[in-house]
């Protein structure tokens, strides 16, 4: 099996983990497919890493024995496939010129900054027959994907993400930022059209959102409630989701998975752990079998604009709610 020709583009604090993930390809069943667990991965070449800071795109090429450049443009002949983890507001730019070359795409989430966006890139995507896929990483997270497979329809879903402050990523508000991570997980979970939307939301500690909170209401009855805070003390990633017969809480951070049924009148608890899942291997390894393949990923390019459109009306209704409480000052 020949390798898949790959650059990461943007080399900086994921950028350089992706890189290490597709370095370790080399041979499909080394480390980060095998561990993804996922049949029919290719192997990968990596080869380069591409950072507008030359000092940075040589440190991470140097570390992983591959080629570096500051202009990915001249790399697109000679590669099958990039991954894109520059800044929020370059997705397009880059992503676009990737797929005009004929190259696959993994790009960041979000997959772009508006929905006209996302829209060219999907049609472009389509027209030239290429892989799409957006890094939604908690997709492949064991314990979330048990939770997604298990019957029953969904009546309640409550998701908690906190994360301490760090300056990184703070170019786009914490609803892009972090809450889009859960949005995806609760369309993943809810399977009904999105009916209602109410989210509040506030800036502490930058110019943008730092904390908000969405309740998003679907056509079946299935009500969701959605928080997240890049500005808190610990890091916490739970979600519960409540169905007729029971309920089931994960901690996402250790993938385990904790359920309550009623049995006997009273109820019964029990522990589900899981073989730990490199996530960014896995979705890494995910990739590479949607180009291989010519199938689709995991997380296709119609679904992260679905969860960007989501996105960008939670932060909608915050803004407005902003605007109306600071006419009343």
């Amino acid at each position: 099996m020949s390798r898949l020709r790959i650059a990461v583009i943007g080399a900086g604090y994921m950028g350089g983990f992706h890189a290490e993930k597709f370095a370790a390809m080399k041979d499909a069943g080394q480390a980060g497919v095998e561990n993804a667990g996922q049949a029919g991965a290719a192997a990968a070449e990596l080869v380069a890493v591409v950072d507008t800071e030359a000092v940075r795109a040589a440190r991470v090429a140097g570390e992983l024995g591959c080629a570096h450049a500051t202009d990915f443009r001249e790399l697109l002949p000679r590669i099958d496939a990039a991954c894109i983890a520059v800044p929020t507001g370059k997705h397009y730019e880059v992503a676009r010129a990737c797929l005009e070359a004929g190259v696959h795409v993994l790009v960041e989430k979000p997959l772009s900054r508006t929905l006209a966006e996302a829209d060219a890139l999907l049609e472009l995507a389509r027209a030239k027959a290429l892989v799409l896929q957006v890094g939604h990483l908690q997709r492949f997270n064991p314990a979330f994907r048990a939770l997604a497979a298990a019957p029953g329809r969904p009546l309640f879903i409550d998701i908690e993400r906190l994360a301490p402050f760090k300056a990184r990523g703070t170019d786009i508000d914490v609803v892009l930022d972090l809450m889009i991570h859960d949005l995806d997980l609760v369309l993943t979970l809810a399977r009904a059209p999105v009916e209602q939307v109410s989210a509040c939301g506030f800036k502490v500690l930058t110019d943008t959102l730092d904390i908000a909170n969405a309740r998003i209401e679907f056509a079946d009855g299935c009500v969701a409630n959605v928080s997240a805070s890049r500005v808190s003390q610990l890091a916490v990633r739970k979600l519960r989701i409540f169905r007729d017969d029971g309920y089931s809480s994960a901690d996402l951070h250790v993938q385990r998975l904790r359920h309550a049924r009623g049995k006997d009148g009273g109820i019964e608890e029990s522990d589900q752990g899981f073989e730990r899942v490199d996530e960014l291997g896995a979705q890494a390894a995910d990739f590479l079998r949607a180009v291989r393949e010519r199938a689709a990923p995991l997380v296709s390019g119609e679904q992260g604009r679905a969860v960007l459109a989501l996105a960008l009306e939670v932060g909608r209704l915050v803004d407005e709610r902003l605007a109306r409480h600071a006419e009343l000052r």
